[in-house]
C-alpha cells in the first residue's frame, strides 16, 4: 500500500467519465495498444488516449463504452501519438489491463469523488 495522503492530494487528480467515440490499433509502439477518442462532455470535450487494452478488448467493442480517465496530467508522447488523458484500468492476474468503468449510466464529464 502507498503512504497515506490528505483528501486535498486526492482532489488534485481530476478523474472523469467519458464515452469512447473511436478506437483503432495504435501503430508503431513497443507494446500493443489502442488509440481512443473519448468524449468527456462540453466542459472538457474530446480527448485522445493510448491504452494497452488489446488482451481483453477489441477496438470495435470499445466504441460506445464508458471509461474513466485522468484528464489533468500533461500530454504524453506514445510513439508518434500524443496521449492527452490516462485511461484507467486494473491489472488482471496475467498483468493485462481491465478497464475501470461505472456500473450504471452516468453523464460524460462526471468527476470521480
Amino acid at each position: 500500500m502507498s503512504e497515506q495522503i490528505a483528501y486535498d492530494d486526492f482532489a488534485k487528480v481530476d478523474i472523469r467519465v467519458g464515452t469512447v467515440l473511436t478506437a483503432q490499433p495504435l501503430e508503431g509502439v513497443r507494446k500493443p495498444a489502442i488509440r481512443l477518442e473519448i468524449d468527456f462532455g462540453p466542459e472538457i470535450g474530446v480527448r485522445k488516449s493510448s491504452a494497452q487494452l488489446t488482451v481483453h478488448y477489441t477496438p470495435q467493442e470499445l466504441v460506445g463504452r464508458k471509461v474513466a480517465a485522468v484528464v489533468n496530467f500533461p500530454p504524453r508522447q506514445i510513439g508518434k501519438f500524443m496521449s492527452q488523458v490516462l485511461t484507467l484500468g486494473f491489472p488482471a492476474a496475467d498483468g493485462s489491463v481491465v478497464l475501470v468503468v461505472p456500473d450504471k449510466d452516468v453523464p460524460n464529464g462526471g468527476r470521480l469523488f
